[in-house]
């Protein structure tokens, strides 16, 4: 009898284990108890970075993996990735050093060349029926990497074609591609209007997600900016996302899918049901308490272009975390594709004329906020902050305190998230003990 009874009591503790390990597995999803935070490895989490301009895979001249230690070095968890449906060119934006425009040759996508020159860069146009491996594996192990350093990857799939000279270098262009397709307008290139244009990205969408289905730290974004420049609908949108959860539905992870938002007074309608995360760009901390009410992790996921001091965006993180949102990801310009460790100096040219021309790049970055925005895990216990209220006027007087802070010692790790309300809507939506931290 006792032989039995030890026999099931290590069969359970197997099952056990088996359970906690499947789980552990998991990706980076939804807090079960509170769907405003992130869940991963086992641990709740928020997710915070200062990281590059997206093109750390397609541009082939970028060591993504110093810059990846330098996100762990700084215990920055989150970084952005486009998928390299889109890609910008020498002078976009006047970013010096643009990940997101590779040099002449030197720009790699999902689709393979072949033997046709392309005008843009000399080398073969796209061939939109055929992958090309040396992406997938650079992808791969770019995540792989990413992984390795607790960091989560949001990728990308497409993103809005803000000139005419982006839309002049995708391979989704016509005149880039051996195949005939997209020839319309880049206005139309997301309204689902040509179907041949819909089924590459349908089969572009499906093959990502396959590929990536084992990565645990990974969600994917529909569009980037989906609401500049027109011509997206949401039939389009809806179609994505669609490719997206039904390719997951014969594999065995799901990933979570993220959404693009402008700013806006008003909470976000229509909210289509698989979308987790909702992304803003430029935003007020009060787009956190205006969609509390969806119950999904609202994101900060590009800081905005109106000030190059590291007090603003050091402030508009606390102020950010302390109402509520999850996620927060500084767009720093300080990493390049020649200093991927983010060393360079983007405001090496500080005439006030200058920048008024708009030769300055749009944001800040340096290495000085990439140690501000650090995340502490190691001193989280150092106050007790579980009693903590962070209503409106608190949260006011932390983040304008931002000038005397000295890092941004926040937890991801909030183990009170286990209980259901131990992070929630305290007085006027202002999330309660969102995070653990000090400020020095």
């Amino acid at each position: 009898m006792k032989g039995f009874e030890l026999s099931s009591f290590f069969a359970r503790a197997i099952l056990v284990a088996a359970v906690l390990t499947a789980r552990a597995d998991e990706p980076v999803r939804l807090h079960p108890d509170n769907p405003r935070y992130l869940l991963w490895r086992g641990a709740p989490a928020v997710l915070i970075t200062a990281g590059e301009h997206y093109g750390a895979v397609m541009n082939l001249d970028f060591d993504y993996a110093r810059y990846l230690d330098v996100l762990k070095s700084n215990r920055f968890n989150l970084t952005r990735v486009f998928s390299g449906t889109y890609r910008e060119v020498s002078g976009s934006f006047n970013i010096t050093g643009n990940t997101l425009a590779p040099a002449r040759g030197r720009y790699v996508c999902p689709w393979a060349r072949s033997e046709t020159p392309s005008v843009v860069d000399g080398k073969g146009k796209f061939d939109l029926t055929r992958w090309d491996t040396t992406y997938f594996d650079r992808l791969k192990d770019f995540l792989t990497l990413a992984g390795r350093r607790g960091v989560v990857a949001e990728l990308v799939l497409f993103c809005t074609m803000y000139d005419e000279n982006v839309w002049n270098a995708s391979p989704m262009n016509a005149r880039n591609n051996v195949n005939g397709i997209g020839k319309v307008p880049r206005s139309e290139l997301y309204s689902g209007h040509d179907k041949a244009l819909l089924a590459i990205q349908n089969a572009l969408v499906a093959k990502l997600v396959t590929e990536l289905n084992h990565f645990d730290n990974l969600y994917f974004e529909v569009c980037n900016e989906p609401y500049e420049r027109g011509g997206l609908t949401k039939e389009w949108n809806d179609l994505i996302i669609a490719a997206i959860t039904d390719t997951e539905a014969m594999l065995p992870k799901k990933h979570l899918i993220a959404q693009g938002f402008p700013p806006s007074s008003a909470p976000v309608p229509g909210l289509n049901r698989h979308v987790s995360i909702l992304n803003f760009h430029g935003a007020k901390a009060d787009a956190v308490q205006l969609n509390h009410s969806l119950n999904r992790v609202i994101a900060l996921d590009e800081t905005g272009g109106t000030d190059r001091s590291d007090l603003k965006y050091r402030t508009e993180a606390w102020k950010w975390i302390l109402a509520g949102g999850a996620i927060y990801d500084h767009l720093d310009f300080s990493f390049t594709t020649d200093h991927p460790d983010g060393s360079a100096r983007p405001f090496a040219i500080r005439h006030s004329r200058r920048r008024r021309a708009g030769i300055a790049p749009p944001a800040s970055g340096s290495e000085r906020i990439h140690g501000e925005l650090r995340l502490r895990p190691d001193e989280a216990g150092r106050r007790d902050h579980q009693r903590q209220r962070c209503y409106p006027p608190e949260a006011r007087r932390a983040a304008n305190a931002g000038d005397r802070a000295r890092s941004f010692r926040t937890w991801p790790g909030v183990r009170s998230l286990r209980r259901r309300g131990s992070v929630r809507r305290a007085g006027h939506g202002i999330a309660r003990r969102p995070i653990q931290g000090r400020m020095d």
